[in-house]
């Protein structure tokens, strides 16, 4: 890395294909759904029988121009399909339908931050395609096994500019779509079942030259991890060959997730002749700018412009605005429990501490957790308002509701005898008891180690089983500590 960070800079772009959440594939009515047997997700149109005759999916359409206006793309009205004639032993038509001349969304960028610094991933295109099958190496000996179950499925292609420079912009980077293609729902973002891949074209060059160096394509990223791994192998696997003198040759890598490496797959030409030619059997597609307008209108509020509510009409600092907006759910959440309250910062600390606690202990999702956002507004409030000091109602009081989620924060907190006790006479008597208990601590504390409140409230805590209100303890504490011996 040393010798790259000083004479060698990485160039990167990414082809992300994301599986779009229609329920049908892209030109006819068969499922995408995940799991099913072999072959049972497929009709006439699927296998490219002669004279079957394919209809666009509306609702593929509707996602990719929802995908565009997230990104800041322009969305292209007059739009057609192509053929891209390049063998797949996995389509049985022998040819794949996709957008060439026309991508749906043109340009476009995706905001990253990276080490603290933000800046935009500039986009080239995101265009709609039909996905292919499946081939399987490993059930037959002898022969190659083939599932047309996905081939069909809508994706849409989302293509950066070769500009992303390293391997974290580029996790950064699939982070972001990840998060965006979840947030507005096109996409279920699962890189594992392959309904979100990567593609990862990298080339490495002298800091200073504006020529691109040789590219080499890494495919078979299954994991935004193993992205990053994958290019950081490459931007060091290249460099080393560099500087030995080495020939980088354009190639089609694998990446090995066992030993963290790329191999080659095949030797990549300078261009492919596809062959693009429009689709004979798919009419053209205008889009108005009502029915574009009607997306837009229809788009939930995103990560960045929640983030911006959150830090400047709510006080929240960038780090609780951030984590709040990590997934729709959780946001959608906390706007719930606002609802119900104003203590905005102290909503955040419990969304963001212990209930995103709870749910990855219990690894259940938001949307399986049993209290309501108007719970968590009662529970804070009783926080709030010192009836309930937070560790208590953090810990006890909160498993309490979520095991009797029918009953109140306060019906419970009376009957656990986790309400904090304000009365003076009490408060004094364990103020008291704890001050005789560490006699040496108070001489201490009296020739200067201010520190040592903490100690003694603590251990009126012990005395009172977290009853008591520290604030009014730390008061009494002071008070008897500064007067006279």
């Amino acid at each position: 890395m040393s010798i790259l960070s000083n004479k060698y800079e990485a160039v990167i772009g990414l082809e992300v294909h994301a599986q779009l959440a229609t329920k049908s594939k892209l030109f006819c009515g068969d499922s995408i759904a995940f799991g099913a047997e072999p072959n049972t997700h497929v009709s006439p149109i699927t296998l490219g029988h002669p004279g079957t005759l394919p209809k666009t999916n509306k609702k593929a359409v509707e996602y990719a121009i929802m995908m565009g206006i997230a990104c800041h793309c322009e969305i292209e009205k007059d739009n057609f399909f192509a053929r891209k004639n390049y063998f797949y032993p996995d389509l049985p038509k022998g040819y794949q339908v996709s957008q060439h001349t026309t991508p749906i969304c043109k340009g476009g960028h995706i905001a990253i931050k990276t080490d603290g610094v933000a800046r935009s991933v500039q986009l080239n295109r995101i265009h709609l395609e039909e996905d292919a099958g499946k081939s399987i190496h490993d059930i037959d000996d002898d022969y190659t096994c083939v599932d047309y179950n996905r081939a069909g499925t809508p994706l849409i292609e989302i293509v950066t500019e070769p500009d992303l420079f390293s391997a974290e912009e580029a996790y950064q980077y699939l982070t972001e779509v990840r998060r965006l293609v979840r947030w507005i729902g096109v996409c279920d973002g699962n890189m594992e079942e392959g309904s979100l891949r990567c593609d990862a074209n990298v080339s490495v060059r002298l800091k200073g030259e504006t020529k691109l160096g040789t590219k080499v394509e890494v495919k078979n990223l299954n994991s935004i991890r193993n992205v990053k791994t994958a290019i950081e192998h490459e931007i060091d696997r290249m460099t080393h060959m560099l500087e030995n003198g080495e020939t980088i040759i354009q190639q089609t890598r694998s990446f090995d997730a066992g030993s963290n490496t790329t191999f080659a797959i095949r030797d990549k030409e300078e261009a492919n002749d596809y062959r693009y030619f429009a689709e004979p059997d798919l009419p053209p597609f205008h889009l108005q700018q009502s029915f574009i307008d009607s997306i837009k209108q229809a788009l939930p509020a995103l990560p960045a412009a929640l983030m911006g509510k959150y830090e400047h009409e709510f006080g929240l600092s960038e780090y609780d605005a951030a984590q709040l907006c990590q997934e729709k759910e959780i946001a959608e959440y906390y706007a719930a429990v606002t609802a119900h309250t104003n203590h905005y910062k102290a909503a955040a600390n419990w969304i963001n501490g212990p209930v995103k606690h709870y749910l990855n202990e219990h690894k259940i999702h938001i949307s399986s957790f049993v209290l309501k956002p108007a719970q968590i507004a009662d529970l804070l409030l009783l926080v709030e308002e010192g009836k309930v000091n937070f560790s208590v109602a953090s810990v006890k009081l909160l498993h309490a509701m979520i095991a009797e989620h029918h009953k109140t924060a306060l019906q419970l907190a009376t009957a656990l005898n986790l309400l904090q006790v304000s009365d003076a006479n009490e408060l004094e008597t364990w103020v008291s008891t704890a001050l005789e208990r560490m006699p040496d601590k108070v001489k201490e504390y009296r020739k200067g180690k201010k520190g040592l409140i903490g100690l003694f409230v603590g251990e009126v805590k012990k005395l009172s089983k977290g009853k008591a209100d520290p604030k009014v303890v730390t008061s009494l504490l002071e008070e008897k500590l500064n007067g006279a011996d």
